[in-house]
């Protein structure tokens, strides 16, 4: 059964809620005020069942200019529109207002209600239908049909129906996207129910038991009940004008202009990259900065035009902007909005979002504003290369994903699997579906490259470079994972050697100069003859005479080779004396399970000078464990 939003749109008292209330019986002024004053001051809802079987949701908006914001909140949901025109006035300034709103908000389909015949003669009737008709010329309603009517004696109102029917079956269906969003209208309580909120479905499905959260906030509830036309149901799809309650949650906790969908499903941004027209009707351009008023689905938002193209954009011209806002927002690709001047409040521009959740752009950047200008008629395969490239380091989530290519899970598998097999992309984290771009990648490579380059020319004398060493000069952004990944492939590809926690250019080997050789030769002579009784390095320093920092650069490759151990500063031992001690505690815990240090210095024959320093380096390489007083032999 096919699902369609009708929303009025007109001047106020041209008999928008009139015509509603003669065709569904519905008074959709629901508030004391409303119906007092005799004007639309909120949205109003009804529902009519066509002939076919579809089913139409109707919103009534408000035709004051004061409540266009209203009107903005409920055009954004709907399928077709009713520009309702009163014969007595015909086009009045909020005509033209509600027309440019519709049409900036990408609605293409739609009819002309020519109200309260009754009060006009035949002549008067054919002036106005061709004023309305030269009015229409070049919009988005210059084929569309013209009803005329009269609310008050029913003439003309099965023409209505029938030109309704014929618009609602021309009208696409909306795209089964998988993302449920239901942009909320209304919010209120009712006993017995709680907390119940409504809006036009714009996406996705909902159903009774199912988990939700609220955005921005990321407050989340679960949903209790679900009523589609005033009657409950299971499921409400894509296209349907919905109303749900929740358990336990907090009327305070949503507001119009929120946004309801499934947990961790939208990001919320104060940023949004968007193309954006310019009214003609505008009497001068905008300048870069200009403080806007952001309409989007139901929400008001306070921001700032950024132009990243020029200083101002000209009436009737379209531009690649951002908007920076005062408060944060979740959108998809594709999404429209309307900007309305700060003060006085009027319809200025509207547009379509191109980059839900960018990073901050410099204006005036050739490479930005292609970038943004290539993603207007992209396919999902470029756009989403475009989004993985610009995510760096930090790679891109697949719910991330999601939301900038607005593409639902199968459709969007489909396109990474190309991309992947293409290498075109690279999955980093298979658990939280990460990915990088292949250029990322080969970039930290070539990072990678350099490091170790640039360290092996400053230490010539050292192995190589500690993984932590290298991390820390690296983006903070970049996950372990990718780092191991990249790392594990350079060493695949021959490029680098990895031993235990130090890597290598695999083209670097130690190289000792004459008289660097002789100083390590002194210095392995001088630590084997110590045994576990070696001299404190400074002290070998006077002793031999040897230059500081080269004798120091000999010392630390000699650790490095694994030919002396290190047990404290300055203090280092032979490894092969360390080893034969490591098998004399074996052998001396394969009769005993207590050393004290007493039974150590008998062991050994050192002073506490080194006594205390090798107990302590045991303990530190897993071999013993201290216990009160006594070492024990680790186990496992």
């Amino acid at each position: 059964m096919k699902e369609i939003i009708l929303g009025t749109a007109g001047h106020i008292d041209h008999g928008k809620t009139s015509l509603i209330r003669r065709v569904t019986g519905t008074n959709t002024d629901r508030l004391k005020e409303e119906q007092q004053r005799g004007i639309t001051i909120e949205l109003g809802f009804a529902s009519l069942a066509l002939p076919d079987g579809a089913q139409v949701g109707i919103v009534d908006v408000p035709g004051h200019e004061k409540f266009v914001k209203n009107m903005v909140a409920g055009a954004s949901g709907i399928d077709l529109v009713a520009m309702v025109i009163a014969a007595d006035e015909g086009v009045m300034p909020q005509t033209v207002e509600h027309l440019e709103i519709c049409s900036l908000l990408g609605i293409r389909h739609g009819m002309v209600v020519l109200t309260k015949i009754d009060m006009v003669d035949e002549e008067w009737l054919e002036l106005v239908q061709e004023d309305i008709a030269e009015f229409l010329e070049g919009t988005f309603l210059e084929d569309s049909p013209m009803v005329a009517v009269s609310s008050a004696t029913g003439e003309g109102i099965d023409d209505f129906l029938k030109a309704l029917a014929e618009a609602a079956d021309q009208a696409p269906e909306r795209s089964p996207i998988n993302i449920f969003r239901l942009p909320v209208d209304r919010v209120f309580t009712m006993r017995g129910f709680g907390t119940v909120i409504t809006g036009t479905l714009a996406s996705g499905q909902v159903r009774v038991g199912d988990t939700i959260m609220i955005y921005p906030s990321k407050v989340t509830s679960k949903v209790r009940g679900v009523q589609v036309h005033n009657a409950g149901v299971e499921e409400a799809r894509h296209g349907m004008r919905t109303a749900i309650n929740f358990q336990g949650l907090d009327k305070a906790a949503v507001q119009r202009g929120d946004t309801v969908s499934t947990p961790d499903a939208l990001v919320p941004s104060y940023m949004v990259d968007v193309t954006v027209h310019y009214l003609k009707s505008n009497k001068k351009p905008i300048k870069n900065r200009t403080r806007v008023r952001f309409h989007s689905g139901t929400s008001e938002i306070l921001g700032n035009l950024i132009l990243l193209e020029s200083d101002d954009l000209p009436p009737g011209e379209t531009a690649i902007a951002q908007l920076r806002l005062d408060t944060p927002v979740t959108l998809v690709r594709d999404d429209r909005f309307v900007l309305r001047s700060y003060s006085p409040v009027r319809t200025i521009a509207g547009g379509r979002v191109l980059d839900p959740a960018p990073a901050k752009h410099k204006r005036l950047r050739p490479d930005v504003v292609d970038g943004l200008r290539g993603l207007l008629d992209a396919e999902p395969a470029a756009i989403i290369s475009h989004h993985v490239g610009g995510a760096g380091y930090r790679g891109v989530s697949f719910s991330e994903l999601k939301v900038v290519a607005n593409l639902s899970d199968k459709p969007l598998n489909g396109v990474l699997q190309g991309l992947l097999t293409d290498r075109a992309i690279i999955q980093t984290d298979k658990e939280n579906r990460i990915f990088i771009h292949r250029n990322t990648f080969e970039k930290l490579k070539s990072e990678i490259r350099d490091l170790l380059e640039t360290y092996h020319r400053n230490n010539p004398l050292k192995i190589g470079m500690s993984k932590e060493e290298i991390k820390s000069k690296l983006p903070p952004v970049l996950g372990v994972k990718l780092f191991n990944m990249v790392l594990q492939g350079m060493a695949r590809e021959g490029e680098i050697v990895q031993e235990d926690r130090t890597v290598r250019s695999a083209s670097h080997a130690v190289s000792l100069g004459i008289d660097q050789e002789a100083v390590k030769e002194k210095i392995l002579t001088a630590y084997r003859e110590g045994g576990l009784r070696p001299p404190y390095f400074k002290e070998l320093q006077r002793e031999l005479d040897l230059d500081g920092g080269r004798s120091r650069d000999v010392l630390d490759m000699l650790v490095e080779e694994g030919k002396l151990v290190k047990a404290k500063e300055n203090l280092f031992f032979d490894a092969g004396a360390i080893q034969e001690l490591r098998q004399r505690l074996a052998a001396y815990f394969a009769e005993h399970t207590d050393l004290s240090a007493p039974d150590f210095k008998e062991m050994t024959g050192v002073s506490r000078k080194y006594l205390i320093p090798l107990l302590e380096y045991f303990d530190a390489q897993n071999v013993t464990i201290r216990v009160g007083d006594v070492r024990k032999m680790r186990r496992g």
